[in-house]
């Protein structure tokens, strides 16, 4: 048995010409990673981000109750059957995003808390999700995943550089974390050694390797490789083929084949694939262990995204964001399918005695609380519970509390993620209710 440790311990990726996959977590293969081994067992906690701009329908964003019985507004409709392990955290803001304008003031410091540059310089501040990545992203083959399904506006708005509003990720001060809006080059990044088109599948790259390991494990944990690999392969499949229909180059095209080159400010043909695709690929990152930390843009603040897939195509989503139509609550409810998505693919996958989200903290919030850019309460839900270090089910209400920045609650989740700090941009006392 120790043998076997030893050589599983230098196996948690398969590998193959040009291609790096690491093994989803299996119970008769006690790492996670190469420096892991002797040290626990248990899954990471991983961190995942989600963002849509211009908030949500005034009337319809509420929770009350706890456990079984919580109630959820229309807009959270969607997150009902994850409602016990969901936290419902009112009151929360940045008292940054209150200065300047609104829109790009509102999102640029929204995972820091940091002021912001004005006059079209860019700065703003390091955002916990790269703080994480930089810290302990060094035990994954990838530090963090930052996705998105808008492409970043570069232009100024009332003074302030509009890619406050197109970016939620900051490597640094004055570095925007560049987004990946193809999901056929996240994909690419997750398993190939470099990002690059290549016409191989992934699996067909590590096939041998994958039935080498599969004989030295349990027969639980065959069935569970067995279930990812063709979960990876339903991902090939689906990313090809919305590949030739033309849905995944980010514009949408006049002619069958374009007689012109491609214009550079266009739309995803069909937002609701590109939005399933990214949410899968998070998925994946997450199950396979190649990151911890993932953020995914689902649309810029000021948002321009159009929605035909849901017959609303009369009208940009910032548009739309000030008057509470009931096609406004088709679009909310539409971006929370996604959250609800995701919750349902990670807590399908166990790990160990818990699921994979419940080794997870997925983050879902918006710049403001409502398309009348009230910043000063703003809309947050967590699910997961954070590798068993959060109780789920309840209604945080924080509006009078003295400590309700957004940086507490991000002090909370670093600190559940195994990174302690005295001080995260405007906060030194961690959310005690997380």
């Amino acid at each position: 048995m120790d043998t076997k440790a030893h050589q599983f311990s230098r196996r948690t990726f398969l590998r193959g010409a040009g291609v790096t996959m690491a093994l989803p977590w299996l119970e008769s293969v006690k790492v996670w990673s190469d420096e892991a081994r002797g040290a626990s067992s248990e899954a990471p906690v991983r961190l995942a981000v989600l963002f849509s701009g211009n908030g949500f329908h005034s009337r319809e964003w509420w929770a009350k109750g706890s456990g079984r019985e919580m109630e959820l507004g229309k807009v959270l409709a969607p997150l009902h059957p994850h409602r016990e392990k969901l936290l419902f955290i009112q009151g929360l803001f940045n008292a940054e995003a209150l200065k300047g304008n609104i829109h790009s003031s509102q999102t640029g410091n929204l995972l820091s808390g940091a002021p912001l540059a004005s006059g079209g310089d860019i700065r703003s501040g390091t955002s916990i999700d790269q703080l994480l990545a930089q810290t302990h992203g060094r035990s994954t083959k990838v530090p963090s995943l930052v996705l998105g399904c808008e492409k970043s506006n570069p232009s100024v708005h009332k003074n302030y550089s509009m890619l406050y509003s197109s970016h939620i990720s900051w490597s640094s001060p004055t570095t925007p974390t560049p987004l990946e809006l193809y999901p056929g080059l996240a994909f690419d990044r997750l398993f190939k050694d470099e990002t690059r088109k290549g016409d191989e599948s992934v699996l067909d790259a590590v096939l041998a390797e994958a039935k080498d390991v599969r004989r030295g494990i349990s027969l639980s944990d065959q069935r569970k490789l067995d279930e990812y690999l063709d979960s990876v392969r339903e991902v090939e499949q689906r990313i090809e083929g919305a590949g030739k229909r033309g849905e995944l180059q980010g514009w949408r095209p006049t002619l069958e084949k374009p007689n012109v080159p491609r214009p550079p400010d266009g739309l995803p043909q069909d937002i609701g694939e590109h939005m399933r695709l990214m949410c899968d690929i998070l998925v994946l990152a997450f199950q396979t262990d190649t990151t911890r930390v993932c953020t995914l843009k689902l649309n810029n603040d000021h948002s321009s995204l159009r929605f035909p897939n849901l017959g609303v195509d009369y009208m940009i989503h910032h548009l739309l964001s000030h008057s509470d139509t009931d096609d406004w609550l088709k679009v909310n409810q539409f971006f929370l399918q996604q959250v609800a998505y995701i919750a349902a693919r990670l807590d399908a996958i166990q790990e160990g005695e818990r699921t994979a989200l419940d080794n997870a903290m997925v983050l879902f919030c918006s710049s403001m609380l409502t398309g009348g850019h009230d910043a000063t309460k703003l809309p947050v839900v967590l699910l997961g519970g954070g590798g068993g270090k959060i109780q789920g089910g309840r209604v945080l209400n924080h509006l009078q509390d003295p400590n309700r920045k957004m940086c507490s609650l991000f002090l909370s989740l670093l600190d559940k993620a195994g990174m302690r700090l005295d001080k995260f941009g405007d906060s030194t006392e961690p959310l005690s209710s997380v």
